[in-house]
C-alpha cells in the first residue's frame, strides 16, 4: 500500500483510533429541552459550516435520545421553507464490524437530501463537508412504490416487490464533531444525520433478482491505489434485509417512504477516509464502477 495510506484510506479521522472512543458517563435520556438544544447546536453548525463541540452534560448513550435528536435536526434543516427536500434514507452501521467499532446498539438511519445526490464521476464541492469525507461502498435501491406508515411491519417480500432498480453507490459521511471515532462515545455521527453527507450513484440495473447479492463483491481504491474489498453480506447479511429494516424503522417513526426514494443499505467495506483532491473508486464487477472526486 502506498505510503501514508491504511485500510481506512487516509488516517485523518481525528485523534481517537477506531473502536477506542471512551463511552460517556451518562446513560439517562435527554429531556425535551436538551434534545432541542443538541439539535440546535448540530443544525447551527451545519448551516454555518463549522465544527461543533457537544458539552459533556448533553452527551448520553441513551439510544432513544439519539433518535429524537436525529429527527429534530431533520425538522430544523429540512422543514417548510428550508429548500431541503428528503429523497430517501441511508443506513449507517449496517455492518456488525462498524457497530462493534463504534459500540452501537443498532444500525443508524439518516436522511438523503436531494441536493446531496450526485451522478457517477461527480466532483463533489468542498462546501458539502465540514470535517470529513468518509467513503463507503454500498448497494442502493430506488423504489417503485410507496411504503406508507402502517401498523403491520413490511416483509422482505414487500420490499423486493417495491424495488425499481439496484445500483452501486458511494455514500460519503461527515459530522460536525471533530473526532470521528471519539464521538462514538456519545453516538456523535448518529446524532448528526447518521453521518450522511452525500451519495454518488453508479449504473442502474433492473436485472438483479437472480444475483447472489450477499456474495457480490467490490474493490475500493483511492487515487488508483487499492485499499480494500467487501461483500454484500456486510449489509445485515443481504442488502434487501437492510432495506426492509429501513422501511420498518421509518414506519415505526411515522415516516412514509415514497416511490422514487433511494435507500442506501449500508457500507460493505467499512470506512475509507479521503481528502480534498482525492478520487475514490469502487469497482462492483458486473454491476459496474462508481467514482467520485473531491474539490
Amino acid at each position: 500500500m502506498a505510503e501514508g495510506l491504511t485500510d481506512r484510506g487516509r488516517p485523518i479521522f481525528g485523534p481517537t483510533p477506531p473502536g477506542q472512543g471512551p463511552p460517556c458517563a451518562r446513560q439517562s435520556p435527554l429531556t425535551g429541552a436538551e434534545v432541542a438544544e443538541v439539535a440546535a447546536l448540530i443544525a447551527g453548525a451545519r448551516r454555518g459550516r463549522q465544527a461543533a463541540e457537544l458539552p459533556e452534560r448533553l452527551r448520553t448513550r441513551d439510544w432513544d435520545s439519539v433518535v429524537a435528536v436525529l429527527l429534530a435536526v431533520d425538522e430544523s434543516l429540512g422543514g417548510p421553507g428550508s429548500g431541503l427536500a428528503g429523497a430517501g434514507w441511508k443506513i449507517g452501521a449496517a455492518s456488525e464490524e462498524v457497530r462493534r467499532a463504534e459500540r452501537l446498539p443498532s444500525p443508524s438511519p439518516g436522511i438523503i437530501y436531494a441536493h446531496t445526490i450526485f451522478p457517477n464521476g461527480a466532483r463533489l464541492p468542498a462546501e458539502l463537508f465540514i470535517n470529513y469525507r468518509c467513503c463507503e461502498c454500498e448497494f442502493a435501491f430506488r423504489l417503485a412504490r410507496d411504503f406508507p406508515v402502517r401498523a403491520e411491519p413490511y416483509t422482505e417480500a414487500d420490499a423486493r416487490a417495491g424495488i425499481d432498480c439496484l445500483f452501486p453507490a458511494l455514500e460519503i459521511g461527515d459530522t460536525v464533531f471533530g473526532d470521528w471515532y471519539g464521538s462514538s462515545g456519545y453516538y456523535g455521527t448518529c446524532l448528526d444525520n447518521g453521518g450522511g453527507a452525500a451519495l454518488v450513484c453508479g449504473p442502474e440495473t433492473r436485472s438483479w433478482h437472480d444475483l447472489d447479492l450477499p456474495a457480490a463483491g467490490m474493490d475500493a481504491s483511492l487515487n488508483g491505489q487499492y485499499i480494500k474489498s467487501g461483500q454484500g453480506r456486510a449489509a445485515m447479511g443481504h442488502p434487501v434485509t437492510s432495506l426492509t429494516w429501513m422501511l420498518n424503522w421509518a414506519r415505526a417513526h411515522g415516516r412514509a417512504v415514497r416511490a422514487g426514494d433511494i435507500v442506501s443499505t449500508g457500507t460493505c467495506t467499512g470506512h475509507l477516509f479521503a481528502a480534498p483532491g482525492d478520487t475514490v473508486r469502487a469497482d462492483f464487477g458486473p454491476l459496474g464502477v462508481v467514482e467520485a472526486s473531491f474539490a
